[in-house]
């Protein structure tokens, strides 16, 4: 008779948890790390699912009110979809052939590509001396995608090195693209998360131009990575991630293998700034 009246209160409680409305079951992200930067002893990542693996409708969308005293919008607090952000976006160029790494580098780039770039008439890099570059990339999906970059042709057989090392590593990537715009005055939403190389933009808080802007620095994960400084924050819904010690997907480590492939082709990382922090940033001359 006993173990006839467990039975019946166990199935009755399950019957309470599964019916509609009656038990709220709360989703609880981000409570263990995760690496990320895959090891390279041959395991498979898993493809991201659950909570902060589908993008939110609301992506890009919600602007946010401007900050008079910095210039950029307010920095919020971090949304909870995005404190363990691992979806990935479309590719914008069409996949390259094959199955593992490939790259195809056009030198100088086409100019139906620097036509949907941010360069103009005094960027202070010619457009023929910038190279289109496309690299196959791991996404958070554990899939082989393409992106592409506008990169200094100086250094664009470098870059092909270092985005070889990332596809072995499987460092996963949102979406590789090139900035298509460029206009500081233009609201922001904070939530953005590409990895590109040239911008035609003068140097955060500054009014010298940007490594970008030549073509020598390259942004990854910068949702992952943000920039910091005092009270600013970039992108400013991406506060969650200040937090280094807590490692999660697609996010840079000190001792990781990000930071050697660069290292290896002479470039430096802005996490090692003393000033400021700028998880996402690398270039060859270190600013």
């Amino acid at each position: 008779m006993i173990g006839v009246s467990v039975n019946a209160l166990v199935a009755a409680l399950l019957q309470a948890l599964l019916t509609v409305g009656a038990v709220p079951v709360p989703v609880v992200a981000d409570r263990a790390p995760v690496s990320a930067e895959p090891s390279t002893d041959g395991t498979q990542p898993q493809a991201a699912s659950g909570w902060g693996s589908v993008p939110p409708a609301w992506l890009g969308t919600r602007e946010l009110p401007d900050d008079v005293a910095t210039g950029n919008g307010q920095v919020r607090p971090t949304p909870p979809v995005m404190r363990h952000r691992r979806w990935t976006l479309p590719d914008q160029v069409r996949m390259l052939p094959g199955s593992g790494f490939a790259s195809k580098v056009v030198s100088p780039a086409p100019r139906r590509v620097i036509a949907r770039s941010t360069w103009k008439q005094g960027c202070p890099v010619a457009a023929s001396d910038l190279a289109w570059v496309r690299v196959t990339f791991w996404g958070f999906d554990a899939q082989r995608h393409t992106g592409e970059l506008l990169v200094n042709a100086s250094v664009a057989d470098d870059i092909v090195q270092v985005f070889r090392t990332l596809y072995r590593v499987r460092f996963p990537q949102e979406r590789v693209t090139i900035a298509r715009t460029y206009d500081p005055d233009a609201p922001s939403t904070g939530d953005g998360n590409d990895t590109g190389a040239f911008v035609c933009r003068p140097s955060t808080g500054a009014t010298y131009f940007s490594q970008h802007a030549y073509g020598l620095a390259i942004d990854l994960n910068s949702f992952q990575n943000p920039y910091a400084k005092g009270d600013v924050v970039l992108p400013e819904l991406a506060s969650s991630y200040l937090g280094r010690d807590r490692v999660r997907a697609g996010m840079i480590t000190p001792d990781g293998p990000v930071v050697r492939a660069f290292a290896r082709i002479g470039w430096q990382w802005g996490g090692d700034w003393r000033q400021s922090k700028d998880y996402m940033h690398f270039s060859r001359n270190g600013l």
